[in-house]
């Protein structure tokens, strides 16, 4: 999920869970994301807030933010992001099949 979040946008650990389902919190997420092998873009997953929170894990601690700025995403004095303009939320199974249908469903009909 996380690979699929494009450059210059983020998703929240929160989020992250929520699709997930079941058994999954925002902390567990944070801990996947620790462990993410090379190639995963961890740095694209932020707090709820849109503020980074590897300060006291990644060094330097600020690399996160380093890496999403050089992406185009913008922080503010506070070093937060602004997630109504940055928050990736990727289509869910149910969406790709609604659109789907409505297409097919609109291919007879007379405009």
């Amino acid at each position: 999920m996380v690979r699929r979040i494009p450059s210059g946008r983020v998703m929240t650990y929160g989020q992250i869970a929520e699709l997930l389902g079941d058994g999954y919190t925002p902390r567990t997420v944070g801990f996947c994301m620790h462990s993410s092998p090379d190639g995963t873009p961890w740095h694209r997953v932020v707090n709820a807030q849109g503020a980074c929170s590897t300060g006291n894990i990644v060094l330097p601690h600020d690399k996160q933010q380093r890496l999403l700025e050089l992406e185009g995403v913008v922080f503010d004095k506070n070093a937060r992001c602004d997630l109504q303009q940055f928050l990736f939320i990727p289509k869910t199974r149910s969406q790709k099949h609604a659109s789907l249908y409505k297409a097919k469903s609109t291919r007879g009909e007379k405009r």
